[in-house]
């Protein structure tokens, strides 16, 4: 499994140095960073390569807050803001600005991999349940292409998952067959409409008694209803 890269950006070489050797020891890659601007440079020249951003507020140059923010008009990064101030305005503001977590120094080291992995836990919850699709008794899968219909698995061809995934995402809309043959079969292909008709018939007989969710809207195309 590939390593998690952690920008870590606090003024102090200290808790740096700490930190660091602790978060390596626990699997994780670390970028340094002693001030605001630094972090935000080191940011933008690597944000596809960083995972989360451990953020001290009170930082020379740029504060945190400004780093935060910054961050928040390019990247959705997960981000924790360290501070040794107590103040719950301090916490709020933090969070309003976009980081996902605050920790209060003086940081210890192994609260602060509890808290990482439990972020990373939940935003890849979150990633999983964005990426199924939950209908009345049709389950739809886009990580693995699978599709369940009332618990169990139906074998789907690429067309077939390509038109129900097309049109789940379209809930409620009608999509023309029209449209369908372009975005599935190619502006190029050669083919008429039946093949969307035939393709939908094929699709409707694996759903069962589930195959109602798609309805003909005749001279229109399909839709949708779950």
């Amino acid at each position: 499994m590939k390593k998690k890269n952690i920008l870590l950006v606090d003024d102090e070489a200290k808790i740096r140095i700490l930190l660091k050797d602790f978060l390596e020891r626990e699997g994780f890659s670390v970028i340094e960073s002693p001030n605001g601007r630094h972090a935000l440079e080191t940011f933008q020249e690597l944000k596809d390569e960083i995972d989360l951003v451990i953020l001290d507020i009170m930082l020379p140059e740029l504060d945190g807050w400004t780093v935060c923010r910054s961050i928040r008009k390019i990247s959705q990064v997960p981000i924790i803001m360290l501070t040794a101030r107590s103040e719950d305005a301090d916490e709020i503001l933090g969070l309003d600005l976009g980081a996902d977590d605050y920790v209060k120094k003086p940081v210890k080291p192994t609260t602060l991999i509890a808290r990482i992995n439990a972020l990373f836990r939940r935003l890849e919850n979150e990633r999983e349940q964005k990426s199924k699709l939950s209908f009345d008794g049709i389950e739809i899968d886009e990580a693995s292409h699978t599709v369940k219909v009332d618990g169990s698995e139906v074998i789907l061809s690429p067309k077939e998952y390509s038109l129900l995934l097309i049109l789940a995402k379209n809930k409620g809309r009608i999509i023309s067959r029209e449209q369908l043959l372009e975005e599935i079969w190619g502006s190029d292909y050669e083919g008429g409409l039946r093949t969307v008709d035939t393709h939908i018939n094929r699709l409707r007989m694996k759903l069962g008694r589930r195959s109602s969710a798609i309805e003909t809207i005749w001279g229109f195309g399909y839709r949708f209803e779950g």
